[in-house]
Parts: structure tokens; sequence; C-alpha cells
């Protein structure tokens, strides 16, 4: 976690920005003489305003931001009405879950909408909120968008010093085929699932149970994904109870130190949440032991608790990513490897047409695109390069494809810079490099190439020239795409992974 690269400190200057926000919605709760409760819940509405909304540009941010009451406060109303009608509570609650899931088809903007949703039916369930309280639940909630917006976009504006980035398309599909649509259901019967077993364990905290399945499903795509994502939550679950045993326990509610803890919980939920799953639920656990510490109703058992409850959350959502509507983890990979390989081929080709002399040719978006497509396929396969998997052949063959698709984006970024200058040579050999690379893309992504066929592609060796860099990227971009050839299996097409 500490040693993961962070360029231009983002993480870091993200991490602190969060603190700030959430301390100042808290800040402005407490002045504004809300109850304890309010307060909590608009720390957290502020917590999630600032980590949820991910749109590319600071404009679709704001725009986003501000549309967060419109999907919390009818849930928050539903939520505290319905809190002791068990049945129609728990009705209401899935249906929450469903639309939740399912707006993720509209990109980040229906993805941080359905978390919020998902988030305050589940806070007013953690705080036992009552229609009474629903007015002050309304201004805290109000308070802290207001306060995290005033951080995010006034006080300190990241965003407007880094280049936006936009998040790769999901991958196509039509009705259950859709990713979108297929993860609305497998959630929903975890989640349901999960709210029945977690009341047999507890009348009072079954929350956790659901709250679990269905962050499990959150950026997952395949079954494989699924897994490993329980796995990570349960160990972060775990040691972040023994370090509340620890820290939490003593502390016993004790205003100063714990509103100390609870910033130190934030930041490291920002600065880990890109690096490791596991290092962000320890300390989103140590920070639900400090919040129960000023409730008043922190113990040991409630800890544990806590830990069984997550247990059979993720054992549900295994269950149902198992037995509802599966998708093999091979087939995601396969989808989003494609989905590289087709931009490389783009990029090759805005390449060869700015060699040629097309000035409005241009790579660097298709270049930029293929390192978020490599993200994507980095997480598809972390089921198979997981420590604990038992493939290993298929492990190796996981290694292997990522590091020749990094391979790929280097070369890429180095022939994005060459044709960028404006005296590289229109030579001959550069666009006959070209169409080799995009012809070898081409027979990857169809399935018809054979390993010999890719080799067999001419790997000239550049003279000393000005259009040496050019070649010398293209022939890495050959040997690469040739070397891919095995372990994607293309002929016969053999899976990378066979669950």
């Amino acid at each position: 976690m500490f040693v993961a690269p962070d360029p231009g400190r983002l993480r870091l200057r993200n991490s602190t920005r969060a603190v700030i926000g959430v301390a100042l919605a808290v800040a402005v709760s407490e002045l504004c003489g809300l109850s304890l409760t309010a307060s909590i819940i608009g720390g957290l509405a502020a917590l999630l305003a600032l980590f949820t909304v991910t749109d590319a540009t600071v404009r679709d941010q704001r725009i986003t931001t501000a549309l967060l009451p419109t999907a919390g406060f009818p849930v928050l109303a539903l939520a505290t009405t319905l809190h002791g009608i068990t049945l129609a509570r728990d009705a209401a609650f899935l249906s929450v879950v469903f639309c939740g899931v399912y707006a993720r088809r509209w990109g980040p903007r229906g993805h941080a909408l359905g978390i919020f949703a998902f988030m305050n039916f589940f806070i007013t369930q953690f705080l036992h909120a009552v229609p009474a309280q629903l007015p002050e639940l309304y201004a805290a909630v109000g308070l802290a968008l207001l306060a995290a917006g005033a951080v995010r976009f006034v006080l300190w504006p990241i965003e407007r010093r880094t280049p936006p980035t936009t998040a790769p398309p999901a991958l196509p599909g039509t009705g259950l085929a859709r990713p979108t649509t297929r993860q609305a259901f497998q959630a929903t019967a975890a989640c349901a699932l999960a709210l029945f077993v977690g009341q047999v364990l507890s009348e009072d905290r079954w929350y956790w149970a659901v709250g679990t399945a269905w962050w499990i499903f959150v950026n997952t795509v395949s079954r494989g994904e699924t897994l490993v994502r329980g796995f990570r939550r349960v160990l972060g679950t775990l040691i972040g109870i023994a370090v509340g045993l620890l820290v939490a326990i003593p502390l016993n509610g004790a205003p100063a130190p714990t509103a100390g803890l609870v910033a130190i919980c934030v930041f490291g939920i920002f600065y880990t949440a890109a690096v490791s799953y596991s290092w962000m639920m320890l300390a989103v656990t140590v920070m639900a032991g400090l919040l129960y510490g000023l409730l008043g109703v922190l113990d040991p058992s409630l800890l544990v608790l806590r830990l069984a409850e997550t247990g059979v959350g993720a054992v549900c959502a295994a269950l149902a990513v198992v037995l509802v509507l599966p998708v093999t983890t091979h087939a995601t990979n396969d989808a989003w490897i494609q989905r590289a390989l087709h931009c490389v081929h783009a990029a090759t080709a805005e390449a060869a047409a700015r060699l040629a002399g097309d000035a409005e040719a241009d790579p660097a978006p298709h270049a930029a695109e293929l390192e978020l497509l490599l993200g994507r396929v980095r997480m598809s396969v972390a089921p198979l390069v997981h420590p604990l998997s038992p493939f290993r052949a298929r492990k190796a063959r996981a290694r292997h494809v990522i590091e020749l698709l990094d391979d790929c984006a280097r070369e890429v970024r180095g022939l994005v810079s060459v044709a960028a200058d404006p005296t590289a040579s229109h030579d001959a050999r550069l666009a006959a490099a070209c169409w080799r690379v995009e012809a070898a893309v081409e027979a990857l992504t169809v399935g018809e190439m054979r390993s010999s066929e890719v080799t067999a592609a001419t790997h000239e060796t550049p003279h000393q020239s000005e259009t040496e860099s050019a070649l010398v990227h293209l022939s890495g971009l050959e040997r690469a795409l040739s070397e891919l050839a095995m372990p994607l299996g293309v002929a016969p097409r053999s899976p990378l992974v066979g669950s």
C-alpha cells in the first residue's frame, strides 16, 4: 500500500481533501445544533459524495453531486417510515438494491446515485433513525453535500490540475446479457439471502450482511472477481475487528480521540481504495467500531457479530454469483483483452495515418484509453493471479498476458510521441510496419491466426535514420503481439481460464 505508485500524489491529495470535507460537514452539523445521529449521517454523506462521484469532468461531477439528494432524500423518508414494519422495510430495501445496481448502466452518474440511495437506506438502519428525525436528517445531508462540494469544487479543485480521464465503457450486451441487468438480479438475490440469514443471527444488526453482499458486487463483473472481492472483504474486516478491539473499545467513545481516529480512517479509506480492498475494509471496520463507540453501544460481542454478518454476506454473494446468471472469469477476461487489442489497432492506425501526412489523425486518445482498458484487464485477471489461486499454469499465463499487454502499451506510447513529431519522415517502411501490426491485431481478435503466422512477420532492424524510433516501437509491438498468440490460445481458441 505504502509503496504503490501515486503519480502526482493524487491519492494523497484526494485523501487529505476527503478528511477536510468530512470534517467540515460534521463541524457544520454540530454548529447548527443537530443531533449526534444527524452529524454522523452528515459525515457519512460527505464521505460518499467525495468517494462515489467519479465523472470524467468537473462539470459532470458538480451535476452528479447536485443530484445526490434526489436519490438520497426519498430513500431516507422510505427507510425511516418503514423502520418498524419488517416485511415492508425488507421489500423496500431489496427494491433499492435492484434499482441501485441497475442504475449503473447509465455510467458513473448512475453508479454514484445508486450507491448513495443504497447507503442512505443502510445508514438509517445503522443509526435506527425514525420519522421524527427526518427533518434534521435532511438538513444534515444537505449541509454535508454543500460542505463536500465547497471543498471539492472551490477550496481544493484537484481535477482542474489534472487531465480528466474517461473510464472505458462497460462491456456490451442486451437483456439479461447486459452486465448491469445481470448484476442487478445477482445482487438482489444475494442481498435477499443475506437479509434472511442476517436476521437469524441478529434482529438489530442484520444490515451488515446486506451491506457486505451489496459492496462485493461494486466494480466486479465475473464470478472470479466477485469471489476474490468477498475474500478480501472478510480478511479486511477480520483485521479491522482485531484493531477495533485494541483501539475502539478502550476509547469507549471519548469524543476528541475518537474524532481524530475517525479522520485517520477516512484518510485510509481514500488512500487505500485504489490499491488494496482489504486495507480499505480494515479502515471501514475500525471507523464503524469508533462510531458505535460514540453511540455508546460498542462491546466485543458487537464486533464479533459484525464479523459473522460480514461472513454471511460474502457467502451469499458467492452463492448468487455462481448460481444466478453466472459469467465465467474467462468470458470477462477475453472481452476486456479483445477491447485492449482493438485499442492497440486503433492507435496504430491513427499513428500510421499521422505519419503518412494526415494532420487530423491523432493516436493520443486511443493510447489514453488503452491505459484505462489495461487497468480493467488487470482487475478481471485478479482472481487468476491471486496468491491463493490453485491454478498455477493459468496464473502464469495470465501474468504473461499482462506483461505483453504492458509491452504493447509502452510501444504505443512511444509511437504516439514519434507521430506527434512534425519532423517525422513519411517513410514507406513506417506504413508497412503499421499495416503488419494492424493485421496481427485483427488476426488475434478474430481468432484465425496461428502463432507461426505472427512470428513470420518481418521484424526488420531499422537503420539509423529519422524513422528509427518509430520502427523500433512498431517492431516491439509486432514482437509482443506475436507472443500473445500462444497464451491467448488463438488457434485453437482455448480459454485463458476455464472457470
